[in-house]
């Protein structure tokens, strides 16, 4: 793990408030959106880019979440103009694109342990719209994201202590302290 050096995080901890830390999290969809490309379409013009985030979003179930993620990315809300399924808590399309996307599939990456990428995805959800989450929420998913994006993944008895640890009043740097206990933090 390294720290960045707009915010002093972990990176990508420093997300959604962080616009590198940001940058990093939507770097974690990006690069799954451009395999895909480059896979499954090799050569293209970027125009084509609106009528793939199209076709994939009309079956997300049969696409990796990242792609899913990164095609919505590319799709403007009718009701709040922003990206689709990023808009604020309330915008009806943007809630209903939130929902479908759960339904994309997750293949855990090499030498991760089973739950590392339903666990990232939910981080990278979190940090991504934060709208309508609970501030303790946010400051734990974005927490645990650097431990997530190198492999990690907390027990359930680690991540309740450290919930209830939040909801007990522990500050941001208490948190820090227990998640990244056990890291090489160098």
């Amino acid at each position: 793990m390294r720290r960045c050096g707009e915010c002093a995080h972990w990176e990508p901890a420093g997300a959604p408030d962080c616009a590198r830390c940001a940058g990093l999290v939507d770097e974690i969809v990006e690069g799954g959106w451009r395999d895909f490309l480059t896979r499954e379409f090799g050569t293209r013009e970027p125009s084509d880019e609106r009528l793939i985030a199209e076709m994939v979003v009309d079956e997300p179930d049969k696409h990796p979440w990242r792609v899913v993620d990164a095609a919505y990315d590319r799709l403007t809300c009718p009701e709040c103009g922003g990206r689709l399924s990023r808009g604020p808590a309330g915008c009806a399309p943007c809630d209903l694109a939130n929902g479908f996307r759960y339904s994309a599939i997750e293949i855990d990456r090499p030498a991760v342990p089973p739950g590392n990428e339903h666990a990232l995805r939910v981080n990278v959800s979190v940090a991504r719209r934060p709208s309508g989450i609970s501030a303790s929420e946010v400051l734990l998913r974005r927490l645990f994201l650097p431990v997530l994006v190198e492999g990690g993944l907390p027990t359930t008895a680690q991540a309740q202590a450290v919930k209830a640890m939040a909801n007990n009043g522990a500050t941001e740097a208490e948190l820090a302290a227990v998640i990244y206990r056990d890291r090489d933090t160098g």
